[in-house]
Order: structure tokens, then sequence, then C-alpha cells
């Protein structure tokens, strides 16, 4: 089983000078990709240095851009994917590399609370993951984590799906999960980043959950659509009662109220229809 291990980077040259030879030293990877996101430091000599696959953006284009720029060019049958930033350690590796060999498809690195960057993200990372939950049916551990390992052929599958920004785990986790491949998790450590992050919790926060009503309504769509029209319906009836109180009377608003139940509903139905039209033609 031929491994790949893909590093997206940018500006984490102070990591890298360290990071590349920690992962040279284990020879568990046929060869070491370092996706350089438009880094104005001096990644490319520290790759020239040690001797490793430079894939250079002329600018910055986003974490999920390098991923899938990595992806395009490594050679393995398994990708790992880890960050640049130092966080995580090399030695953990063989954990996910044990799960694909057992059979699974992707196999994601689980951060424990003291792992988060700090409480908010903790707090939403938590959220996020009780979210996807719900719409793959499936339990999501770590929603967020960028150390992973996955068949190479089946993410390939997946790159048109992916954002160019920090949404590419979520997405793919989740791609995964409705696609019906195997997922699992393994515990891990991490240490502390090197270097200023570039993640921006709210405007990126705000992504991950369109990232998760996205690949819900493209897989499951009545699952989102099912809450909202029923949660229309009861304030629909909720109102009809209290004017029939009040006024002994059916208003416009009620009615209103519940032409948009059924039509969200159906509007939901219909997408479950197509949904399934889509995955019989892939199947074929």
């Amino acid at each position: 089983m031929k491994l790949s291990i893909i590093i997206p980077a940018k500006n984490e040259a102070n990591s890298l000078k360290s990071l590349i030879p920690e992962l040279k030293l284990l020879s568990v990877a046929s060869e070491i990709i370092v996706v350089n996101d438009g880094s104005s430091d001096n990644t490319s000599e520290i790759c020239k240095e040690h001797n490793v696959k430079e894939v250079l953006h002329p600018y910055s284009k986003g974490n999920g851009a390098a991923v899938k720029s990595g992806a395009r060019e490594a050679t393995g049958d398994v990708l790992i994917f880890m960050d640049g930033d130092g966080q995580h350690r090399p030695e953990d590796i063989h954990k996910l590399v044990e799960g694909i060999r057992s059979g699974y498809d992707m196999v994601i690195g689980s951060r424990n609370a003291e792992g988060q960057a700090n409480i908010g993200r903790g707090f939403a990372n938590g959220l996020y993951n009780r979210l996807a939950s719900y719409v793959t049916g499936h339990e999501v551990k770590d929603l967020t984590s960028g150390f992973r390992a996955v068949n190479a052929l089946k993410f390939r599958e997946f790159l048109y799906l992916l954002p160019n920004g920090f949404s590419y785990p979520t997405t793919s986790t989740l791609a995964f999960f409705r696609a019906g491949y195997s997922v699992s998790y393994v515990g891990i450590d991490v240490k502390k980043r090197i270097g200023k992050s570039h993640l921006k919790p709210v405007k990126d926060g705000v992504r991950f959950l369109l990232i998760i009503f996205k690949i819900g309504t493209l897989y499951s769509p009545l699952k989102l659509f099912v809450p909202v029209s029923l949660s229309v319906f009861l304030l629909g009836v909720a109102y009809y009662c209290f004017t029939y109180i009040t006024q002994g009377r059916f208003t416009n608003m009620s009615a209103l109220m519940f032409t948009t139940s059924l039509v969200v509903f159906m509007v939901g139905l219909v997408s479950e229809q197509i949904t399934a039209l889509m995955y019989k033609n892939d199947n074929s």
C-alpha cells in the first residue's frame, strides 16, 4: 500500500523545518508533498533542502484548494492529510494507516477537549459534530479535523464538491458518510501550533454550517425540510387556536403558514426523489 503525505502550507516555514525531517525519519510514506499556498516565507527553500515535492500556488487559493492540488499530484493509494502548523504528531500516522488496513475508506484523527484551540472553538466544533451526526445518521466525532487518511480513488470522487476554503474536512467527511463509504475515528493528541492561525472563527464558522446544510440538501433533503415544514405547521396551528379563542375566526396568517408548510414539505419530497434518481444513475 503506497502512502502519500500531503501538507497544505501557507507561511508555515517555522514548523515545516522540523516537521519534514520527523516525517522522513518515520519512513512510512513513499512521497511527501508540500502544497505551498502562496507563501511569502522560505517554504520553497525548505522543500528543496529536504528534497520533498512542492506544489506551488502563485497566490493563496485557500486550504481546500491546496488539499485538492495535493490530491491531484499524489501517486499513493492512500492519502495522509496533515496540517503544516506542527499540531499533528507524525507518530500518530500509524493509527490512521491501521484503520485503512482494517478496511475503512477514511480514518480521521479525533481531538479530545484538550486538543481544541480554545473553549469557544471547542463548543462550536461540538455543535458542528451534533448537526453532522443528525444529517448523516452516523456519529461524527470530529468534523473539522484536518488530520486524516483516505482512500485516494474514493477521495478524488468528491474533489468537485470540496470548497477552496477551510471547510474541506467538513465536506469530505459528510460526503463519505452519505456515499456509503466506511469512516472511522482514532483518538489523537495535538500539540500547540507554531505561528498564527489562518482560520477566521466567525466567517469560517458560518461557512462550516452552510456546508453542512449543502451536503444535507444534496444527500438527505427531507432531514432538513421536514423539521422546517413541521415547525411552520405547528406555528400555524398555535396561531389559529389563539385567533379562534380571542376572535372566533380563521385568519389569513394561519392560512399562509399552512400553505408555506405544505410547500416546504413538497420541495423536500421532490428533492429527495431527485437525489434517489441521481444515485440510481451513478450506480447503473
